[in-house]
Order: structure tokens, then C-alpha cells, then sequence
């Protein structure tokens, strides 16, 4: 996928200028695509020179003007088209994993220090996933809004990064702890990565 699809999928939802849309992407989207907000405004240069969203300049009076940006129906095929093409399966690549494969030859104890850490921080995200999932839906229940609501894509990713906070969260904070009893448990002379 590239980040094209994920503006054009933003933009869904009516206007926004280039500041709108980084907040946008900074909740809405961080659980399943990251970009700085420098990225989104080449990106929207892009889009709007092939004609895949349409701009126009506001003037404001007490602020400086800002540019909006809309989807265009060759916006809409576009994504009609990337739909239509088989995702390819995602992948995990993340630097932390990378030291939980070597914890066995290194010093355990700053991994278990960044995966506590991690856990904190995948707590906080999922919290506010959480209370985006309540400003979509509003004043309706889940099964509800599900069955009913005008546009349940946002609410579907967002429950997704919900899901998967939590299961970060626990994966973390499991690992810490075992690694954190293993390392109470090895004898003092013990070098990582030599044998016993």
C-alpha cells in the first residue's frame, strides 16, 4: 500500500487542510499507518496534481489561510481499483523484537526495561483508541453502531489497534516479567552467551 491510499482514505470524510490531516493520521490512523506531517503535505501535492483530490484556498480572517483538500470521483476510483487488488499479508519488522531474539547473549536487563516501557505506552494508545471508538459511535452501543452506523470502516480500524494495543500490552509486560524472574534466577557469574 502506499500513503496515497491511506490520504485518499482520510479524506473520505470530508475536508481537510494539511494540519487537519496529520491530526487525522496522529489518532484516527496511527493503528495502521504512520506519516510525519512533512510526508502528507508532498504527499497531497501529489494527489492533487493527478487529480485524485481537488483543493481550494480559505481565506480566514483571524488566522492565517489554509488549503482543503476533497476526494474527486478519480479519488474514489482509485481506491476503488486498490481495493479490488489482493493486500499483500503484513509483517511484523521492529527493533525491540530484535533484542528479545538476542536477550539470551546480552544484557537482559534494558530489554525488560523498554518492554515495560512498551506496555506503558501501548496502554496509553489503546486508551485512546478507546475513546475514539466512543466519539464515533456517540450515544450508540457497539452491536448497534455495527448493524446501523453510516460509516463503521474508522470505527473497524480503530477496533483493530485497540486489539492490538492490548495484546502488545500484555506480550510486553508478560516478557518482562519472565525475563525479569530469569534473570533472579541465573547465577551471578553467569555471562550472557557463555555457556555455564
Amino acid at each position: 500500500m502506499a500513503l496515497r491510499h491511506a490520504v485518499l482514505a482520510a479524506l473520505l470524510d470530508g475536508e481537510h487542510s494539511g494540519y487537519q490531516l496529520a491530526k487525522v493520521f496522529d489518532t484516527a490512523v496511527a493503528n495502521f499507518w504512520h506519516a510525519v506531517p512533512q510526508q502528507l503535505y508532498a504527499e497531497l501535492t501529489k494527489l492533487e496534481e493527478a487529480g485524485l483530490i481537488a483543493g481550494r484556498l480559505v481565506i480566514q480572517h483571524d488566522r492565517p489561510n489554509k488549503r482543503v483538500y476533497t476526494v474527486t470521483e478519480a479519488g474514489t476510483a482509485e481506491l476503488e481499483r486498490f481495493a479490488s487488488v489482493a493486500s499483500k499479508p503484513s509483517f511484523i519488522r521492529d527493533d525491540l523484537l530484535v533484542k528479545v531474539q538476542a536477550v539470551d547473549h546480552i544484557d537482559p536487563a534494558p530489554v525488560i526495561a523498554e518492554l515495560e516501557e512498551r506496555a506503558v505506552q501501548a496502554a496509553a494508545k489503546a486508551g485512546i483508541f478507546e475513546q475514539l471508538l466512543l466519539f464515533l459511535r456517540q450515544d450508540v452501543d457497539e452491536d448497534t453502531f455495527l448493524r446501523e452506523g453510516r460509516r463503521i470502516g474508522p470505527y473497524l480500524t480503530c477496533l483493530r489497534g485497540v486489539l492490538f494495543e492490548h495484546e502488545h500490552q500484555d506480550w510486553c509486560r508478560n516478557t518482562a516479567k519472565l525475563l525479569r524472574s530469569r534473570l533472579d534466577t541465573t547465577p551471578h557469574d553467569h555471562v550472557p552467551g557463555q555457556a555455564h
